[in-house]
C-alpha cells in the first residue's frame, strides 16, 4: 500500500527551523519544503519528467513570498500539465520566453527594424526624416507598448491632435508609416512560424 504523506500546516511551515544541513519537509503530491542552513525556505515540486521518466524539481518561489496555499495551487497545475505529458518546468520556460520576446517587441524596437528594410529603398534623409516624425508625434504615446498591445483604437487616439490641427496629409502619412510597420511585425511572426514547422 502506497504510503500518504500527511499535509503539511502553515506552523509547520513558519517554525521549520535551519540546520546545519538542508533538509525538506513534504506536503505530499511531490511539493516539498526545502529549509536551508541559512534560515532560507523555497517551495519545490519533484517530478519524473514525461518520455524520459528522469526525476527532477521545479521551484515554485521562496516562502513566505509564497504562501502554502499558493504553493499547492502551483503542484496542481503541474500535475495537470504532466497529466497531458507536457513538462511543466519546460512549459514555464516557455511562457516566459513568449513573455520576455512580446515585451521586448516594443513598437519603436520593431519601427527600427522596418526602417533598415526601408533604407535601401529611400534616401538618408528621408529615413532621417521618418524617423524624427515617429519619434516626435507617434513613440511618446506608443513607442514602448508591445506591438502586440498596439490597436487601431489607440493609434487614431494618438494621430487625432494631428488631425485636429489639420495637418490631414501628415496624418495620411503617420497611417502609412504605422500600417507598413504592422505588416513588418506580421512578417517577422510568420517567417518565425515556417521556421518552426
Amino acid at each position: 500500500m502506497a504510503r500518504t504523506t500527511k499535509p503539511l500546516t502553515n506552523t509547520e511551515v513558519k517554525q521549520a527551523k535551519a540546520k546545519e544541513k538542508v533538509y525538506t519537509l513534504s506536503d505530499g503530491g511531490g511539493l516539498q519544503l526545502r529549509v536551508k542552513p541559512n534560515g532560507s525556505k523555497l517551495w519545490l515540486f519533484d517530478y519524473y519528467r514525461p518520455f524520459t521518466k528522469k526525476r527532477t524539481s521545479l521551484s515554485f518561489g521562496s516562502y513566505p513570498k509564497i504562501s502554502i496555499a499558493e504553493a499547492r495551487g502551483k503542484r496542481q497545475a503541474a500535475r495537470e500539465l504532466l497529466a497531458k505529458d507536457t513538462d511543466p518546468k519546460e512549459h514555464r520556460d516557455e511562457q516566459i520566453l513568449i513573455n520576455e520576446t512580446s515585451h521586448s517587441n516594443t513598437l519603436q524596437h520593431v519601427a527600427s527594424q522596418w526602417l533598415e528594410v526601408k533604407k535601401s529603398k529611400v534616401s538618408a534623409n528621408h529615413a532621417l526624416d521618418t524617423w524624427r516624425s515617429l519619434e516626435g508625434h507617434i513613440f511618446p504615446d506608443l513607442g514602448k507598448l508591445p506591438i502586440h498591445k498596439i490597436t487601431a483604437v489607440k493609434a487614431i487616439e494618438t494621430i487625432k491632435p494631428i488631425a485636429a490641427k489639420g495637418h490631414l496629409e501628415t496624418v495620411k502619412r503617420f497611417c502609412q508609416r504605422l500600417n507598413e510597420v504592422m505588416v513588418h511585425a506580421v512578417n517577422i511572426v510568420n517567417m518565425g512560424v515556417r521556421l518552426f514547422r
